[in-house]
């Protein structure tokens, strides 16, 4: 490909490049390269394994592009290939001079100095969503021409499938299933006969010379106009305060108002749908890179994701989905504990987890990698007798069996001096958390009832300490 890469330059630029450097990926399969001339020029080469999202990538581009809109130039493709080069648009996105604000700041919230960017962002998006849908062929639209029942469907299959089920929240199939439907009745009720960008967040909003230009839009499609403002305004990490999420949207709808009649009322009330739809397909997307593609950044975002359902959750669904707000609630009881979010209460947490061994080691979604792993099946398991089958460690009978045999106690002895040491270590050196999971065979018996004794020893020993408590495989009783 490299090679391929090379000719795209020359046949551009005349002149061979005298680098060319791999770029950070993004979590997608495609990849990128900036190439640089002997007289300074550079150019981004992308190289994506999909032929028919690279033809909509490219096709979209040069409509875009027609229609005034501020997306790269792509200056030459070789489409059998799966090979294009760019317009460089330089290295900081809109997400990164969030963060950059937020560390060179002592001030928590967020960075006042970046609002007039977005309001610009906002400006734009109408001009994509009416002008770019008079302009794109939806004919390539790749994976599908409209964000439909069918597409809908996909993102919230997406949620439950690599989100719900491999972080092992419990649910009820065909209850879940049925608010879907209901969830998508609502949505459809809008007009989609716009162009819907699809992936409008700060990390795809380019930075160069103090105006704002956009990439990856390649999964668009027709679509309703609430979806995108609601992805930027939800934007997990870019952390917005729902003050400001409500100045931006109404900045919006003064926008789209010049190139659109709108009832702002029948919009907002959609808008709170699509926020919804939004969030889950993003935590399917959490749960996909993180729990099956074991890269942990991606699992980061999810704490920030469950602050956001939290407050949707006060303010109530759009229309009634009893099981999604359940479920939902149980997203938001797990992680909005997490630590790694800004404005985390400062003093260490411990996270305390009891698991079974048959469905893997807990995922770590704070980011802080560390803790203790306990394997509790040498211990006696009371989960082998009748009368203790239908019970967890909370049964007073499961309790006493337990702490009945010597190895009970010696086990504890050792756990107890092990986590109480390190715990002392870190608050003397301002740690924020400590993760201690207890592991047996069925995740029910033996690890819970040490989860809970540690979290009880610690709230009476340590009680400047908090304590969180998850027992993953403890059965839901609806």
């Amino acid at each position: 490909m490299r090679e391929k890469v090379v000719e795209l330059f020359r046949s551009y630029f005349g002149t061979d490049p005298e680098t060319v450097l791999e770029m950070a990926g993004d979590g997608s399969s495609r990849s990128y390269h900036r190439l640089r001339g002997p007289d300074g020029r550079t150019a981004i080469a992308g190289i994506g394994p999909d032929r028919e999202e690279n033809r909509a990538f490219l096709s979209f581009s040069a409509s875009l592009r027609g229609a005034g809109l501020p997306v790269p130039e792509i200056y030459a493709a070789d489409e059998e290939a799966g090979v294009w080069l760019e317009e460089d648009l330089g290295d900081t996105t809109l997400f990164d001079a969030i963060e950059e604000a937020r560390s060179r700041s002592s001030l928590t919230g967020f960075p006042e100095a970046l609002i007039p960017m977005y309001e610009r962002v906002l400006r734009w998006l109408p001009r994509f969503q009416i002008d770019g849908h008079a302009a794109v062929d939806y004919s390539v639209a790749y994976p599908r021409a409209a964000f439909d029942r069918q597409s809908i469907h996909w993102d919230l299959n997406y949620f439950k499938y690599h989100f719900l089920k491999l972080a092992h929240l419990p649910f009820s199939e065909e209850r879940l299933e049925r608010d879907f439907e209901t969830l998508a009745d609502f949505l459809l009720q809008s007009d989609t006969d716009h162009f819907l960008y699809r992936d409008f967040q700060s990390r795809n909003v380019m930075l160069r010379d103090g105006e704002p230009w956009f990439i990856d839009y390649q999964g668009g499609r027709r679509g309703a106009l609430p979806y995108d403002v609601a992805s930027l305004l939800y934007d997990a990490k870019a952390d917005l305060p729902e003050s400001l999420r409500e100045r931006l949207l109404s900045h919006y709808l003064d926008a789209l108002s010049e190139h659109a009649e709108i009832d702002r009322g029948t919009f907002e009330t959609a808008y709170r749908g699509y926020v919804v739809v939004r969030i889950l397909q993003a935590l399917g997307a959490y749960g996909y890179r993180g729990f099956f593609e074991r890269k942990p950044r991606f699992l980061r975002s999810v704490p920030y994701a469950a602050r956001n359902l939290e407050g949707i959750l006060d303010r109530g669904l759009p229309v009634p989905m009893p099981e999604l707000g359940a479920v939902l609630g149980r997203i938001v009881d797990r992680y909005t504990q997490e630590p790694g979010s800004h404005g985390t209460t400062p003093g260490l947490t411990v996270f305390l987890y009891s698991f079974s061994y048959r469905r893997g080691y807990p995922e770590d979604v704070s980011g802080h990698g560390g803790g203790f792993v306990f394997d509790c099946r040498a211990l006696p398991n009371p989960g082998r007798l009748a009368e203790y089958r239908g019970v967890t460690g909370h049964d007073p009978g499961v309790r006493s069996y337990l702490e009945a045999r010597e190895e009970t106690a010696a086990f504890w002895d050792h756990v107890r001096e092990l986590v109480s040491s390190q715990i002392h270590t870190y608050l003397g050196r301002d740690f924020s958390a400590l993760t201690v999971s207890f592991g047996c065979t069925g995740g029910q018996h033996r690890s819970v009832y040490f989860a809970e004794r540690l979290g009880a020893y610690l709230a009476e020993t340590v009680p400047e300490v908090r304590v969180r408590l998850h027992h993953r495989e403890e059965p839901y009783w609806p």
